[in-house]
């Protein structure tokens, strides 16, 4: 299983209504179980700096099947993945990509957020990735 287009369109719409609420902007991507991009959404102003920081989100944590604030957390030094973050073309292992699933809990992809503060970014991550629950 993968996402769909009207899945991955829905966590855009899903994502962008919740930085519309914590009034931010937001490069908004989504990738399939391959790590392809699916979707990409850029709001109105929002940073041209976090489009990359955005596909890579979402990137890392499809590649690894976690929110990428764990692995940042797992990759301080001394940490168990100490440097990941050189590997792949670049990782990003601060908070703002989520793995996405399915209704049964199958991971399908994952999306990745970048505008604002990481707690913002990974509140929208969350908020997207949740809204394929419905699709």
């Amino acid at each position: 299983m993968t996402i769909t287009l009207e899945q991955a369109e829905k966590m855009i719409v899903a994502a962008k209504a919740k930085s519309v609420e914590l009034d931010t902007k937001m490069n908004i991507a989504v990738v399939d179980a391959g790590a392809n991009l699916v979707a990409f959404g850029r709001m109105d102003g929002a940073w041209l700096g976090s489009l990359d920081i955005s596909i890579k989100k979402a990137k890392t944590a499809r590649f690894f099947d976690m929110d990428t604030g764990i692995i940042g957390t797992l990759s301080q030094p001394g940490g168990a993945l100490f440097g990941i973050e050189h590997s792949n073309e670049g990782l990003i292992t601060f908070p703002g990509g989520v793995p996405v699933k399915d209704v049964e809990g199958n991971i399908i992809g994952a999306i990745g957020v970048s505008g604002s503060t990481v707690e913002n970014d990974h509140a929208v991550a969350e908020a997207g990735a949740t809204a394929t629950a419905t699709a």
